[in-house]
C-alpha cells in the first residue's frame, strides 16, 4: 500500500473522530462562545481541495464590480498600493521541513498540502500600474527578484520595504520607479530557524519612522520546546533607518497581517490562533497590539484560558494575558488586514476593515474561504463581521483562497490576492 493510501485512510479516520462543531455557537465579536476543550487522537481535518474559477469570479455585494486584476502570478501574497497608485505584489511560498515529532503531523501535512497551488512561489514583487482606474493594468512588471519568500510590504520615507522570510530588505523609491535598482539592502535579519512559520508581516508607523514586523511561533503550543520559540510570536518595532528592534508584544501566535487604524494611529493585527482543542477553539482574531503587552501563547487564549498541554504551566503569566478584541471565528485562518481611509467605498463600507480568510483545514465544516468587512466606530470594532467577497467554495471544493486584502485610495477598491488561483482581484463600485 502507498504512503498516499495511508495517508488517506487515516485522514478518513480524522474526518470520523469526534470533531462536529455545536451548533448555535456565535464565535464571532468581543465576546465569542468559547465551547468545552476537546481534544482527540486525531484532531479532524478537511481542506477545500483545488477546482479553478472556470470563467467565474468571488461574489461581492450589489453595487460592485469584481475584476481579475492580474492572473498567472506565482502564488501573491500580500499586496502594497504605492502613493502614485502603482501596486506591488509580493510573491512566495516560504517555510523549512521542519522535523515531524507526530503521526498526526504527517497527516496535517498531506492534508494542508491537497489544497495549495502546484505553482512554485515567485520569490518576487510584481508591480501593477493602472493609469485609468478600469481594474485592466497598462504596466505589469518585476519590481525585484531573486527574493526569499517575501510576505510583508511596507512603504516609508522614499524606500520599500520587503519582509523576506530570513530578514527585511530595503529598496530605494522614487515615485514612478517601475524596476528596483540593485539587489536591496539587507536591514535587519529575522528569526528562520525551523520557520514553522515562515511569514512575516509588515507595516510602518503613521510617520514612517518606525517597521513593525509580525514573527509566528514554531509551533502550535511549544511542543518543540521553548528554545526554538526564542523571538517568535511577537511583534517587533524596528527603526527604519538603523534596523534597531525591540519587542513590541508578546505571546501572540502568529500575527499574519498587520495594519494602522487611520482613526487613531493605533497598530492592529489579525492573528491565527492554536489548533487541536477541538473545531471550535480557538477563534483566531482581530485585535489593537498593546506596547508591551502579552496575548496569552502558548500558556492560555483568549484571555486567562489555560491551556492544560503547555508544561511548565505559567499561571502568572496567564493572569497578564490580554483578551484580544475581536473574534473572526475558529480555524478561518485571517491572512489579510487593511483599513478603509477617507470616505472609504461607500455602500456602507466607509469606517472599518477588510480580513482575508484563507480557510480552515483542522475541521470538519469548512469555515473561512473569504473576505469579512468588520465595521467600526470611534476606532474599535462596532458591529459584526459582515460577509464581502465569497464564492470561493463550490461543491466543497475551493476556487480561490484570499489572502492578503489592500484598500486602494486612488482607485477606490479593495484589491485581493488569492494565493490558489493565482490571481489578484479588484472589487470596486460600480460606474
Amino acid at each position: 500500500m502507498s504512503m498516499r493510501s495511508i495517508l488517506i485512510g487515516v485522514s478518513a479516520l480524522a474526518l470520523a473522530s469526534c470533531g462536529s462543531s455545536e451548533p448555535g455557537l456565535d464565535q464571532t465579536g468581543a465576546r465569542p462562545d468559547l465551547p468545552k476543550q476537546r481534544q482527540t487522537l486525531l484532531p479532524p481535518m478537511n481542506i477545500a481541495t483545488p477546482a479553478g474559477w472556470e470563467g467565474e469570479a468571488p461574489k461581492a455585494p450589489p453595487g460592485f464590480t469584481v475584476t481579475a486584476m492580474a492572473t498567472g502570478l506565482k502564488v501573491p501574497r500580500q499586496i502594497l498600493v504605492l502613493p502614485n497608485g502603482d501596486i506591488l505584489i509580493g510573491e512566495g511560498m516560504g517555510g523549512q521541513d521542519a522535523p515531524t515529532l507526530r503521526p498526526k503531523d504527517v497527516i496535517a501535512g498531506y492534508i494542508k498540502s491537497t489544497g495549495k497551488t502546484p505553482v512554485k512561489g515567485g520569490n518576487r514583487v510584481t508591480l501593477l500600474r493602472d493609469t485609468n482606474g478600469d481594474g485592466k493594468p497598462d504596466l505589469r512588471t518585476v519590481f525585484a527578484s531573486g527574493l526569499n519568500a517575501p510576505y510583508g510590504l511596507a512603504y516609508a520615507a522614499g524606500s520599500i520595504y520587503v519582509a523576506n522570510q530570513d530578514a527585511i530588505v530595503r529598496f530605494p523609491y522614487s515615485d514612478g520607479l517601475t524596476q528596483a535598482q540593485g539587489p536591496g539592502q539587507e536591514l535587519v535579519k529575522l528569526p528562520s530557524r525551523i520557520n514553522h512559520h515562515w511569514t512575516k508581516a509588515m507595516t510602518s508607523s503613521p510617520d514612517g519612522a518606525k517597521l513593525y514586523v509580525g514573527i509566528g511561533s514554531n509551533s502550535n503550543v511549544g511542543e518543540r520546546g521553548m528554545d526554538v520559540e526564542e523571538d517568535r510570536a511577537q511583534i517587533w518595532e524596528i527603526d527604519r533607518q538603523s534596523g534597531a528592534r525591540r519587542t513590541y508584544a508578546s505571546g501572540i501566535r502568529n500575527p499574519t497581517a498587520l495594519a494602522i487604524n487611520p482613526a487613531n494611529g493605533q497598530l492592529w493585527s489579525v492573528v491565527n490562533e492554536r489548533d487541536e482543542l477541538g473545531p471550535q477553539l480557538v477563534p483566531d482574531y482581530l485585535t489593537s497590539v498593546r506596547d508591551g503587552g502579552f496575548y496569552g501563547w502558548p500558556y492560555s487564549y483568549w484571555g486567562q484560558h489555560a491551556d492544560p498541554r503547555v508544561h511548565p504551566q505559567k499561571p502568572g503569566l496567564v493572569r497578564a494575558a490580554i483578551r484580544p478584541d475581536y473574534a473572526l471565528g475558529s480555524h478561518v485562518a485571517a491572512l489579510g488586514l487593511s483599513f478603509v481611509t477617507g470616505a472609504g467605498m461607500g455602500n456602507g463600507y466607509a469606517e472599518g476593515a477588510f480580513v482575508g480568510e484563507h480557510g480552515s483545514w483542522n475541521r470538519q465544516d469548512l469555515s473561512g474561504y473569504k473576505v469579512v468587512w468588520v465595521p467600526f466606530a470611534k476606532g474599535r470594532p462596532s458591529g459584526k463581521p459582515q460577509d464581502f467577497l465569497t464564492g470561493f467554495i463550490k461543491d466543497g471544493h475551493a476556487r480561490g483562497r484570499p489572502v492578503g486584502v489592500a484598500y486602494d485610495p486612488v482607485g477606490n477598491a479593495l484589491l485581493v490576492a488569492d494565493d490558489l488561483s493565482n490571481t489578484l482581484w479588484r472589487i470596486a463600485p460600480t460606474r
